[in-house]
């Protein structure tokens, strides 16, 4: 049976099909969020069937198998790689009207060519058509990056990545794309597990090569990495947080907080929100310094299934959306930052679409003038990153500012 998928899908008029297959269809792709694996760009990765692509790491999947009934060891157990597949396959059918019968579909059509539907009984012609195609050449991951016409990446580092992978690519001169590192330092601030913690800081200091000794030095010490990060072209950051907390400690709290979370003990919540705002501020001020772009990225609520985490550990299908106040944090960092002249170029993107007019009407509290949109309100995010959740992210940020400044959307893809 023939797919729903064909050339004009989804371009339901006249102008959509010009804009599309005119404009949109040839331009480069610039994805600057994604959790693509730079190893797996450097090494260029040969995946041996659908399984190692699909289901190695989705969450989304992941989710839908659990929901219709699928044991988890033919999800992230120790079940064989075509056993997995057909588990996905009994699965996609069910999927419908999730955007995950739609992008399965997509993926086969315009990736391998197969106008199939999947389900369980085209499951193993499927799986062994893909595998002959990803034992090819081009079908390695370097090819599949060009086949969908990219022409940058960023990837999402840690502060302390010593960034290997994309140097290697770097002097690679075979392989035109830019894959540039992106600066996530939510380790820096998470103090609410000392043990965890301390052990983050301990790379810092091997990293950075500064002894963290009291709040000054932390900041010189991200700094040192943030420097490096910009000499291997980094030029965006990235920060994942529950809400913002509003910056209100003073210097002399900080450094007892952080001595305090050096010797073990753990600080309070309120002190733990005190340090985060304190460093956000400070961090903001860096990638302003340094012409970057700040990302905030809010309202996630992580590991909620308590038993399903210590079993499988983090990014694995069991956050959820938070319900967090946003607005009065939010305002108070970009205020400090925007009052001391070093408010970056900044996209806040939010979980919860109950605050989509939030940060929009927020966005527009703080552009200077200058820079034409100089802050976004970001595409839909995560839950969001389906046709229904972009539609309502679109319709806000054209209603309280201009959709013309938008920076567009990016893929989020691992």
């Amino acid at each position: 049976m023939n797919t729903f998928i064909h050339e004009d899908f989804l371009l339901e008029g006249k102008n959509a099909r010009t804009l599309y297959h005119g404009y949109a269809e040839g331009m480069p792709i610039f994805d600057y969020h994604c959790h693509v694996p730079p190893a797996q760009i450097a090494e260029n990765t040969r995946f041996e069937n659908l399984t190692r692509v699909w289901l190695g790491g989705d969450h989304y999947k992941w989710r839908a198998m659990r929901t219709a009934g699928v044991p988890e060891r033919l999800i992230t157990g120790d079940a064989p790689d075509r056993e997995k597949f057909r588990a996905w396959a009994r699965t996609v059918p069910k999927t419908l009207g999730n955007p995950l019968y739609h992008w399965t579909h997509l993926e086969l059509k315009r990736v391998f060519g197969i106008d199939e539907l999947l389900d369980e009984n085209s499951a193993d012609r499927i799986y062994d058509r893909c595998a002959d195609l990803l034992a090819r050449e081009d079908y390695r991951v370097r090819g599949l990056i060009r086949r969908f016409g990219v022409a940058g990446i960023c990837t999402t580092d840690d502060p302390t990545d010593g960034l290997e992978h994309h140097s290697a690519i770097a002097a690679d001169k075979s392989f035109p794309v830019k894959v540039l590192p992106a600066f996530r330092p939510d380790k820096a601030h998470a103090l609410e597990n000392p043990e965890r913690w301390n052990a983050w800081i301990a790379a810092l200091e091997s990293s950075s090569g500064i002894p963290v000794r009291d709040y000054p030095s932390l900041v010189e010490a991200l700094k040192t990495r943030h420097d490096f990060f910009h000499a291997r072209g980094c030029r965006i950051s990235d920060h994942g947080l529950q809400f913002v907390p509003a910056p209100c400690a003073y210097p002399a709290d900080l450094d007892r907080i952080l001595r305090d979370t050096k010797a073990g003990r753990r600080p309070s919540d309120a002190e733990v929100l005190a340090f985060r705002g304190a460093l956000l501020t400070d961090l903001g001020r860096m990638d302003a310094e340094a012409g970057w772009t700040m990302q905030l990225h809010v309202g996630a609520l992580r590991n909620v299934n308590l038993r399903m985490f210590a079993a499988l550990g983090p990014d694995t299908g069991y956050d959820v959306i938070g319900d967090w106040p946003q607005a009065e944090g939010l305002a108070r960092l970009l205020s400090d930052l925007d009052r001391d002249e070093r408010l970056p170029k900044t996209i806040l993107y939010v979980l919860n679409p109950r605050d989509n007019e939030v940060l929009a009407a927020m966005a527009g509290a703080f552009q200077d003038g200058r820079t034409a949109g100089k802050i976004q309100f970001g595409s839909g995010w995560w839950f969001n990153d389906q046709k229904d959740g972009m539609e309502r992210q679109m319709t806000a940020l054209s209603s309280m500012g201009l959709l013309s400044t938008f920076v567009g959307m990016l893929t989020d893809s691992r």
